[in-house]
């Protein structure tokens, strides 16, 4: 669309739908960016390679949605409950702590706890080291923990602090792991290599440390990728112990510092999160000869699926048996839960908006409810992400990539969907535009993972689209409400 055809949209789109973000015409240099994001979108064309241009720096001012590298680090090491997860840096970085994530624990809390080594202006001048090594041993003295975890923020690769030197010196003084995780922010335009800095600081420092000789299981696994957020890997852990399998670790939602140090112990790795994990269940194929699986639990086939996978790859005859029996049960009360939500949600368009894993695993627990899946986007996808999305959507999916807020906001305008799916920094536009949200990243606080999560699923589904507060709105929007924003914009306060 011409800078002219977007000036003329804007001066009838009022009266088109009355959004309430919708009271200026578009300045030129919004046009320009969002024209030179074209390429960065398509639609999936069967005959086509249609996948967007992505992993690539964003247009420096159209508020990327992106996290950094520190922050890629920081979701993947975080759930780890008994650790100490330590800031080096400005008090700023330490906002991004374990609030972020929202993984639940059964047992510590400490990592709840933010530590930071707060540098000011002097430590920047004259290096951060030496306050370093006190804050790691006043910690070890007052919490005893198994492992502290130090993050390199992009102060200390600037000044070059000697992080792996300090953390090997308060090692030998504590006999603590002192781990460094040199997670710079910006080395990287894209948080996916925090993820691998993160799974190279598991695999350098915790992954096999611990020779202590698990219990004599012939089945045993660990779940890669799995975050517990809300509570998720508790909804995958009992069905696979129902199956006769023992879970050695989780690496890392729920886990513990000795568990994952074991973990080289496993028969299997099964990664959840093909985003983050690939590469730890990658690497540790190639370090211990552990094979692994792809699964995915969001959803009743794929949920059923993974777990047939899961019994053929031990191929233990009573297993088998009891895996079959385990899903016909699940999935019988699921459909029977499900059905009042799936009678309200028939014919919904979604758009998805969400991490790379998610923005293709989702897709069939849409369809699983007749719903229809019209557009799908990451922040920070790869291409491998991108033709794992082309291969699940439907012809004539809209698939984008690393969306400004501003193009997203003009894409959801021109497709109209019923119902987005995304996170915290896209929900409130969402809602501001009369678009029913459904949060699915880490700030939600209801499970959704396994046969249970799916019911949980769909009810939050309902609840979203089904609310009465959207005839109240539509009715608001027949009224003028533009007016009255402008009574109220012009009033004195």
């Amino acid at each position: 669309m011409t800078k002219e055809q977007h000036k003329k949209a804007d001066n009838t789109k009022n009266s088109e739908n009355g959004s309430i973000l919708d009271f200026s015409p578009l300045p030129d240099s919004i046009i320009d960016a969002l024209e030179s994001r074209e390429k960065h979108r398509c639609f999936k064309k069967e005959g086509k390679q249609s996948t967007p241009d992505c992993n690539k720096s964003s247009i420096p001012g159209a508020v990327t949605q992106r996290s950094c590298v520190y922050g890629g680090a920081r979701v993947v090491l975080m759930p780890i409950t008994d650790a100490v997860h330590l800031v080096h840096g400005p008090i700023g970085c330490a906002a991004y702590t374990w609030d972020i994530r929202g993984s639940l624990s059964s047992s510590s809390k400490l990592y709840k706890t933010g530590f930071s080594t707060n540098l000011q202006e002097k430590d920047i001048v004259f290096g951060g080291e030496t306050k370093l090594m006190d804050v790691l041993l006043e910690i070890n003295r007052i919490y005893h923990p198994p492992a502290i975890f130090v993050y390199a923020t992009c102060v200390v690769g600037i000044i070059g602090d000697d992080l792996k030197k300090v953390c090997e010196l308060a090692q030998k003084k504590t006999s603590t792991r002192i781990i460094p995780v040199q997670s710079e922010g910006f080395r990287s335009f894209n948080k996916s290599l925090g993820h691998q800095l993160a799974g190279d600081a598991l695999l350098d420092y915790v992954i096999g440390s611990s020779h202590e000789t698990t219990l004599n299981h012939p089945f045993t696994l660990n779940i890669v990728g799995e975050f517990n957020v809300a509570g998720d890997l508790w909804g995958i852990k009992p069905l696979l112990e129902k199956m006769g399998i023992h879970v050695l670790s989780t690496l890392t939602g729920d886990s513990r510092v000795e568990e994952i140090a074991r973990s080289h112990q496993a028969h299997l790795n099964i990664v959840q999160c093909q985003k983050s994990s690939n590469y730890i269940a990658r690497q540790m194929e190639k370090k211990y000869d552990i094979p692994y699986l792809k699964v995915n639990f969001f959803g009743i086939d794929d949920t059923a699926s993974s777990l047939r996978d899961i019994a053929r790859f031990f191929n233990d005859h009573g297993m088998l048996k009891k895996t079959e029996q385990l899903i016909k049960e699940e999935i019988n009360k699921v459909e029977d839960a499900i059905k009042p939500y799936h009678d309200a949600l028939k014919g919904k368009k979604v758009a998805v908006y969400v991490g790379g894993n998610k923005a293709w695993s989702l897709i069939r627990a849409f369809e699983e409810l007749e719903m229809e899946v019209i557009m799908t986007g990451t922040q920070n996808g790869l291409p491998e992400d991108y033709q794992k999305i082309r291969d699940t959507v439907k012809e004539g999916t809209l698939i984008v990539d690393d969306s400004p807020v501003m193009e997203l906001y003009h894409l959801l305008k021109k497709y109209k969907p019923d119902l987005v799916i995304s996170g915290a920094k896209e929900k409130y536009m969402a809602l501001k535009m009369g678009i029913p949200f459904c949060e699915f990243n880490h700030d939600r606080i209801t499970s959704f993972s396994g046969f249970r999560g799916y019911i949980n699923f769909a009810k939050n589904l309902d609840q979203a689209v089904s609310s009465p507060v959207w005839n109240y709105t539509e009715k608001k929007l027949k009224n003028g409400r533009i007016n009255q924003f402008n009574e109220v914009k012009n009033a004195k306060i």
